[in-house]
């Protein structure tokens, strides 16, 4: 069985406390590595080191020194692809193929990105009347940044908040999920060994509950990034507030998949599918709401019925596989409880809605992808974030109720539009109060594009030069250049 450490000013080490915690198999049930539990002690220790790294080493480089860096660092990661990929499908349960073509060439990408990007954040001259003075602006880093990732992406969510921290200069104190910890923790060695600084980086396992708000309060961390649930959030906001910390998070969704009835009709299904089954449906920006126009809806929940219950699920580790397992007990727990509610709430089950079957399935959380048809926008299912593999499909008469059922929720992390009407597609993406608007796809990521939060989906901006800024603070500079007295004493 593996072990995995804390990684604390340059190195592995055990907790303060020497205790550790199982990391569970989600399609076997099985223990497959045992994890450090930090605790207050370590957290502190942590941010010790990344302020002293700050200050010293790692704070006097250059960007062009951060940009090898963070280069190396992806090279290596590349190197090591199936092993990484193996970790991620063990602790997550997403099936091998998806860790290995999605998860960790795009952690990878992203650190690449971040690596070419690295002197981006420059100042500018400010035009102001008085001819003896100047005045500019600076970017400068925050110096240490507390980071709190989430249990679905674990190395692509972890490594997308290490590599904009690290380009602009932080250090960066990172708690992975403690149900998701190995390869974040494994991580570390690609930047140790790519030459990062000890002390520019530091990962402390264990539960959010202690360890993540001890490191949204330690006085040391001057940014926290958040990634996780709504509720969650505001707790961190509360904590935050101690110090007055900024943060930047991203939250919940339940995002509106919109289907008109000049879509494109196999593009559509398949949007609407890989739109929620992308990590089983364990996704923040799932498209967890199909609005269909209403002389699509019955051919349309047909077909993406039918597509649904033609995915194989099974064994993450089969080749074969489409879908795992979910992620934990808990989650499996939570996700049957609110396929028992839409039922109960009157909607229909069109596929899925339960376990599969067969001995393969009895030691892991397997759930089939499930449709709901008759669903409306009051439902429970419909207004509240599950986090699995479960659609809930609305008709719509026109676009303008289109556009009122797909804004009628607290959420606002992502939107989908399928037509081929050009003119309804710049309606559209201004009408619908969302983050992130899809036209004709879904689930697409790139270091490139921003990725905001708009009402309770989350604070700031994630991704592109937008979220690489979020990483620096803006200061101004006003410099008299004239030489002579100011003010009333001259």
């Amino acid at each position: 069985m593996r072990e995995f450490r804390l990684f604390i000013n340059g190195e592995y080490c055990d907790a303060a406390s020497g205790e550790t915690y199982d990391s569970v198999n989600p399609a076997t049930g099985e223990v497959v590595a045992r994890i450090a539990k930090a605790g207050p002690e370590d957290v502190a220790r942590a941010c010790e080191a990344a302020q002293a790294a700050f200050d010293g080493e790692w704070g006097a480089m250059t960007s062009k020194d951060r940009s090898a860096i963070l280069g190396r660092a992806a090279e290596i990661l590349r190197s090591r692809l199936e092993e990484f990929a193996l970790l991620e499908t063990l602790d997550v349960g997403k099936p091998l193929t998806e860790a290995r073509n999605i998860d960790v060439p795009v952690a990878a990408t992203y650190l690449e990105w971040y690596a070419d990007v690295t002197d981006a954040a420059v100042g500018e001259t400010i035009q102001i009347p008085n001819a003896g003075q100047v005045d500019f602006s600076l970017y400068q880093p925050y110096g240490v940044v507390g980071a709190i990732a989430p249990w679905n992406f674990p190395l692509f969510l972890g490594t997308l908040k290490i590599g904009p921290a690290l380009a602009m200069g932080n250090s960066v104190v990172l708690k992975p999920a403690s149900i998701t910890s190995m390869t974040t923790c494994l991580v570390c060695e690609c930047f140790a060994q790519a030459g990062l600084p000890p002390g520019a980086l530091s990962v402390v396992t264990g539960p959010g509950g202690v360890v993540g708000e001890v490191l949204v309060t330690d006085p040391r961390v001057r940014k926290v990034f958040f990634t996780g649930s709504t509720e969650v959030g505001r707790r961190v906001i509360e904590l935050s507030a101690r110090n007055i910390t900024v943060t930047s998070m991203e939250l919940g969704g339940k995002s509106p998949n919109i289907i008109f009835a000049d879509a494109d009709f196999d593009q559509a299904v398949a949007g609407a599918v890989f739109g929620l089954l992308l990590n089983n449906g364990q996704n923040c920006i799932a498209g967890t709401r199909l609005l269909v126009e209403r002389s699509l809806y019955e051919d349309l929940c047909a077909a993406v019925a039918a597509k649904l219950a033609s995915l194989k699920i099974g064994d993450p580790l089969d080749e074969a596989t489409q879908l795992g397992a979910i992620v934990s007990q808990e989650q499996f727990d939570k996700v049957m409880g609110y396929i028992e509610i839409g039922r109960e709430e009157g909607a229909t089950v069109a596929c899925g809605g339960k376990v599969p079957e067969g001995e393969a399935f009895s030691r892991g959380w397997f759930i089939e992808p499930t449709l709901f048809t008759d669903a409306t926008n009051d439902m429970q299912v419909a207004r509240e974030e599950i986090f699995g593999p479960v659609l809930v499909a609305i008709p719509f008469e026109d676009e303008e109720e289109a556009v009122r059922l797909a804004n009628d929720t607290p959420y606002g992390l992502g939107s989908g539009v399928f037509t081929t009407d050009a003119d309804r597609v710049q309606r559209m993406v201004r009408a619908l109060d969302s983050g992130t608007v899809y036209v004709n796809t879904y689930n697409q990521v790139y270091p490139q594009s921003p990725f905001p939060g708009w009402k309770q989906s989350g604070t700031g901006v994630e991704r592109g030069m937008h979220g690489l800024l979020e990483n620096v603070r803006y200061k101004n500079v006003i410099m008299d250049v004239s030489g002579e007295s100011i003010g009333w004493f001259g």
